[in-house]
């Protein structure tokens, strides 16, 4: 297993929060319109969300599992032939990212949504 620098390590956190942060504000009504059940529900949601993700690393690819589903997959080397460093890209199966184009770079300015890359 590649050891992963403090800043990829550090990338991958903000990554990973900006993950739990959408999911936190998609789907959310207006808290002064929701009833005390509807803010526990929605709380204990967000809560079990933010147990359940989590990352391996790879020879190639750190793995973004939400879970018992890929998130995406980050680049994890520099001698890729397709992409850089930090790409983020979208998953193809459980083991393999899909390799058409990158969604964003966790080393530049990006935006995520919680369902995926």
């Amino acid at each position: 297993m590649k050891q992963l620098s403090e800043k990829k390590i550090q990338a991958v956190k903000i990554l990973i929060e900006a993950i739990k942060e959408d999911y936190r504000t998609w789907g959310a009504t207006r808290r002064d319109e929701q009833t005390d059940i509807q803010k526990n529900v929605r709380s204990e949601m967000v809560k079990e969300f933010n147990e359940q993700i989590s990352y391996t690393v790879g020879k190639k690819y750190i793995k973004i599992i939400q879970r018992n589903s890929v998130w995406g997959f980050v680049v994890n080397c520099e001698d890729d032939k397709l992409f850089q460093d930090g790409d983020v890209l979208m998953a193809s199966s459980w083991a393999a990212p899909a390799r058409n184009f990158p969604r964003a770079n966790i080393f530049k300015e990006y935006q995520v949504r919680w369902a995926g890359a």
